[in-house]
């Protein structure tokens, strides 16, 4: 059996993305695969005793779950397009390493203080934190959802003590952001890439609640760069579907303040205040679902047709 497009997926509030995936499959008569904790197990052994195969795989859990690493590798092997393949999204979750390649590539960041893991360094060298300013942000390089984040860290001792609290990973101390006034708003911006499409939107720091960009939004930003800074960011990871945190700040630069989100939290505005714009979560399913088209087209018509329609 061939299945067009599987996702795998493990957290409770991914369920209406599989509903909207697995019922867009169907009006495109693709076939579609959920693979979830209750039927991994089953699916890893008939796929590895090749009685099943995935076109497209999108493994939304295998970060969280380790039963799901078998899948991955047995794709990797196969050459199956992976959507976010795990290899990338393990290095691009290592914050210490994005704040460094965004650098290398011109992509602005803030003023960033890296420390080794306290297991490596427990007595720490000595650090100038006044070039962080008064207030400073603290953060360990892995995780996501705001885990072991100090937001407001004022001093050494509270560098100190968390470091202690994740001993293995390395720390990011940075320089907080103020971002200007725009039309009344922070300009802060969350920016979601789902497939070469770019979605801008304005993000409220406090409540998390997305506001799509509007046409007059567009108008009065340089869209160009930033559009240019998301697909740097996706060339530089290789990954197809991630949002960023972008502010613009008082001398005019815009800066990548949350580097890489995945998996991304694609919960429908419907549903949760803080999700994702329903339309923008159907734009993303929309693309995966071509992405899927163009692989099965690709294994119809021969991996060269489009290089010899192009030349």
């Amino acid at each position: 059996m061939i299945i067009d497009f599987g996702l795998a997926w493990n957290w409770e509030y991914d369920y209406d993305l599989a509903t909207l995936l697995e019922e867009q499959c169907h009006l495109q008569g693709l076939s579609f695969l959920s693979i979830t904790p209750d039927n991994i197990a089953s699916i890893t052994e008939t796929i590895e005793k090749g009685a099943l195969r995935l076109r497209v795989l999108w493994d939304r859990a295998v970060d969280t779950d380790s039963r799901f690493v078998a899948l991955n590798e047995w794709a990797r092997m196969n050459m199956v397009k992976r959507i976010n393949p795990y290899e990338l999204a393990r290095h691009a979750w290592n914050k210490a390493t994005m704040h460094l390649e965004f650098i290398s590539v011109g992509v602005y960041t803030p003023y960033t203080i890296i420390l080794d893991p306290y297991h490596i360094q427990p007595i720490l060298r000595e650090i100038d934190l006044s070039v962080l300013g008064n207030r400073f942000i603290i953060k360990p390089a892995h995780g996501g959802g705001g885990v072991g984040v100090i937001l407001d860290a004022t001093s050494l001792e509270r560098v100190l003590a968390a470091r202690q609290e994740h001993p293995d990973d390395y720390y990011l101390l940075q320089a907080a952001i103020e971002p200007v006034l725009l039309n009344g708003r922070q300009a802060w911006f969350r920016v979601i890439y789902s497939f070469n499409e770019i979605h801008f939107c304005w993000w409220n720091v406090q409540t998390h609640v997305y506001t799509p960009f509007s046409p007059a939004d567009q108008g009065s930003l340089p869209m160009p760069l930033l559009n240019g800074i998301m697909a740097k960011i996706a060339t530089l990871t290789g990954l197809d579907v991630f949002s960023s945190e972008i502010a613009l700040t008082n001398d005019s630069n815009f800066v990548v303040v949350d580097y890489i989100n995945d998996p991304l939290d694609l919960r429908l505005q419907s549903k949760a205040a803080d999700g994702v714009p329903d339309q923008i979560v159907r734009a993303v399913t929309d693309t995966g679902i071509t992405t899927v088209k163009r692989v099965l087209a690709t294994e119809i018509t021969g991996p060269n047709v489009e290089n010899q329609e192009s030349g």
